[in-house]
């Protein structure tokens, strides 16, 4: 794994998940980060990334429309995408998953959660 988006509105909620990926030992990553769905969409479009983490609840375009637009095109559909939420929603759960999100995790996330979720591709 070498270049990872993150989307998220907070600036906080942003540093936070970049803090988690350096504790779990990515910190030679390439990160970009976007403030919502249709910026994160826009970087997509113009570079290659290995991994979006995006929140749910986002303006302009939240995180379940771009997981839907991401996994509807033919160049992006391979693109890993973990969610994060605040909702904590056995059914939203489902159908992000469905929809072909790699993971849902409810927010605080932990190093560990991200761990157990990323060890796969991290070992890529």
């Amino acid at each position: 794994m070498q270049h990872i988006l993150i989307a998220d509105d907070s600036r906080t909620a942003r540093l936070f998940i970049k803090k988690c990926l350096e504790i779990i030992g990515l910190e030679e990553v390439s990160v970009t980060e976007a403030v919502n769905g249709a910026e994160a969409l826009d970087l997509i479009k113009k570079g290659a990334f290995d991994l979006l983490i995006t929140d749910l609840n986002m303006p302009e375009m939240d995180g379940q429309d771009l997981l839907r637009r991401i996994k509807a095109s033919p160049k992006t559909t391979d693109l890993p995408v973990l969610v994060i939420t605040s909702v904590g929603n056995p059914a939203k759960e489902k159908e992000l998953l469905s929809l072909g999100a790699l993971a849902v995790l409810t927010k605080p996330v932990t190093p560990a959660d991200m761990l157990d979720t990323l060890e796969d591709l991290i070992n890529e």
